[in-house]
This record gives structure tokens, C-alpha cells and sequence, in this order.
């Protein structure tokens, strides 16, 4: 278990990035969409060369999910649901 407080910074290169995005069937559109972010933020994270933590975890556990056969998509209607209430 890690001791509070912890801070981590972790990156994940936009190369790789990009090559998740393939293996999930995504494009930047697409995963900007889901996220209800405007694809340019997206695409800005080019010019530094690296994505931030959270989006390095949504696209690995996207491609991942897509890996396994599963349909994140359900998922991503249900959060949209919400505000719906």
C-alpha cells in the first residue's frame, strides 16, 4: 500500500499513444467524443510529445477492453446518462 501523501506523474510518449489508439478502433475524434473533449486538445498533446496520466490509462484500459472482445462503448453511454438526471 502507498503512503499518503503520493504524488505521480507518469507520462506516456504520443507515440504510443496513437498505436493504442489503432488497437482500440479509435480515432482521435472518436476518443475525444467519448471523453466530450474537443479533438484539438487532443491533438496538442502532439507538439510536447506526451499525453498526461489520465489519458495514458483510459487508452491503455480502452485498447485492452477492445483486446478482450469487450464493448467499452455501453459503458461510456451510461456515464452520458447521468447528466441526464
Amino acid at each position: 500500500m502507498l503512503a499518503a501523501p503520493f504524488h505521480l506523474v507518469v507520462t506516456m510518449p504520443y507515440e504510443e499513444f496513437q498505436r493504442l489508439m489503432g488497437k482500440a478502433g479509435l480515432s482521435i475524434k472518436e476518443f475525444a467524443t467519448l471523453l466530450d473533449m474537443n479533438p484539438n486538445s487532443i491533438t496538442n498533446y502532439k507538439k510536447i510529445g506526451k499525453v498526461p496520466t489520465h489519458i495514458a490509462v483510459l487508452v491503455y484500459l480502452l485498447s485492452s477492453m477492445k483486446d478482450e472482445g469487450v464493448d467499452f462503448y455501453p459503458i461510456f453511454e451510461k456515464i452520458k446518462s447521468y447528466s441526464k438526471d
